[in-house]
């Protein structure tokens, strides 16, 4: 059966690449493709009009008529859809939207754009290992550029698990020291002693337990880029002696006599407000001027929220490839719901929860449905909102992201538009929110930073602020 024409008046201003049409339940047919697909597959137009998308493009990846099925079932446009035609084509990036009732033909129309771009080029739009396109990551890009030539200091500000780590590795690949040592160590997760060894290195004898002499990062480093994490919270004696070695490039080893010339660009990154840190007395103000010459500010994961299907296209590749899984997308539910939620744990966190929904996947789409167990951890362990305590007696946080319905593919769209303005604000973790996570993780450290979503450094700093132990949390 051939299919009438539609009228001009009744076709996007942009004409589609493809306007499929299904008249009550009948099967989708085609009834417009757009002249660059015509001259692609080589077939008249009078001959494609009518015919079945599955007929035309029978190895199409996922199948046409599963997403305009979508797109109806839903009520919402898909975007950012990848989609391969056939075999012997790039996979490209897809629009596909509801284009409503006509009145001379009583079907229902759904059009399809292709943005003729792979996702391969797309992610180029990204920078090194960083990945984004909102405009708050392109100046992030800018800076990187404009900085990679320098060897002065560098400051990365970012939240806990923003990617503050790749925006320092990305300077070092721009950088004329990108053939030398990049080396990392991250300034909380070792002791005062320890901490001074690995910086500077130490002598044989210089303390008990040094049985060797010992070369420190920074002679490691030499010639390329030392990267120190979490350096708002280093102590006050070692802030003294990287101040001497930023403004002299001489390092002496704990417990040495002599001092050694070094060439290394360091590159600090802190989730600490550093000038509140000066105000305090906790951070030198000397120091703060010789390291921040140079600033990136790494934004939050909810201020580029348009970049999470995007992060989500890279991850779901990487963990198809580690898991021997066949993930093609997550459905347009599931990205309004991770849109939806504020993420303290940013990128850090986005990467964990999508490597365990692939993990536990059965199908090439993953669903809002997936993500239910994650939703409610989430919405008894991530920062709180501010809640009376009557309200809340247990003085756990309350909810982060709409709650999902039984059987529901999709969460409630009316909590989603509340969750971006009043859910998941940061706040100090106290010491009823450490212990009830610390119990539910029974004991393990770890397991319950991930629950509070932070970093296990920044579980120890809040136990540090609030002087507790392993004892007191029991």
């Amino acid at each position: 059966m051939t299919l009438e024409p539609i009228n001009s008046e009744h076709l996007p201003a942009i004409s589609p690449d493809l306007l499929m049409v299904r008249r009550g339940q009948a099967s989708w047919q085609l009834q417009h493709l757009s002249e660059r697909l015509l001259r692609w597959m080589r077939i008249p137009a009078e001959q494609l009009r009518g015919r079945s998308p599955l007929a035309l493009f029978p190895q199409a990846v996922p199948p046409l008529e599963e997403l305009a099925d979508e797109v109806l079932e839903q009520g919402l446009d898909l975007h950012d859809v990848k989609v391969r035609l056939a075999t012997d084509q790039p996979e490209q990036l897809a629009d596909i939207q509801f284009a409503g009732l006509t009145e001379d033909y009583q079907g229902q129309l759904v059009r399809i754009n292709f943005r003729g771009e792979t996702i391969a080029s797309r992610l180029e739009t990204g920078f090194r290992n960083l990945i984004g396109s909102s405009p708050a990551m392109h100046e992030v890009f800018r800076k990187i550029r404009l900085y990679g030539a320098s060897d002065a200091a560098v400051i990365i500000t970012g939240e806990t698990g923003a990617g503050k780590e790749l925006v320092a590795q990305a300077l070092h690949a721009e950088s004329a020291r990108h053939d030398k040592t990049f080396a990392e160590l991250n300034c909380t997760a070792l002791s005062e002693q320890l901490l001074e060894s690995e910086l500077f290195g130490h002598e044989r004898g210089a303390f008990t337990g040094a049985v060797r002499e010992h070369r420190g990062y920074f002679e490691r480093a030499d010639g390329g880029t030392l990267f120190l994490d979490e350096i708002g919270d280093m102590p006050l004696h070692i802030q003294s002696k990287l101040l001497r070695v930023l403004e002299d490039g001489r390092v002496q080893r704990v417990g040495g006599e002599r001092s050694r010339q070094v060439d290394v660009r360091v590159v600090g990154a802190t989730n600490v407000p550093l000038e509140q840190a000066v105000a305090e007395k906790r951070f030198r103000a000397d120091l703060y001027h010789r390291l921040a010459v140079l600033r990136i500010h790494l934004p939050s994961l909810r201020e580029r929220a348009e970049d999470i299907p995007l992060l989500a296209e890279q991850f779901l590749q990487q963990f198809n490839a580690k898991y021997k899984k066949g993930v093609q997308r997550l459905t347009s539910g599931a990205l309004r719901l991770l849109q939806a939620y504020l993420w303290p744990g940013n990128v850090r966190e986005l990467r964990n929860v999508l490597e365990r929904v692939v993990v536990e996947a059965e199908t090439e789409a993953i669903g809002a449905r997936a993500f239910t167990e994650w939703v409610r951890e989430r919405q008894q362990f991530v920062s709180p909102t501010a809640v009376p305590s009557g309200d809340n007696p247990q003085n756990l946080p309350v909810a982060v992201a709409a709650p999902l319905g039984q059987g529901a593919e999709s969460a409630h769209t009316a909590d989603l538009d509340v969750a971006p303005r009043m859910l998941g604000r940061r706040a100090e973790l106290t010491e009823a929110m450490i212990r009830a996570a610390y119990l539910a993780a029974e004991g393990n450290l770890s397991a319950a930073a991930r629950r509070l979503g932070v970093h296990r450094a920044t579980l120890y700093r809040h136990l540090q602020r609030l002087q507790l132990s392993r004892d007191d949390l029991s």
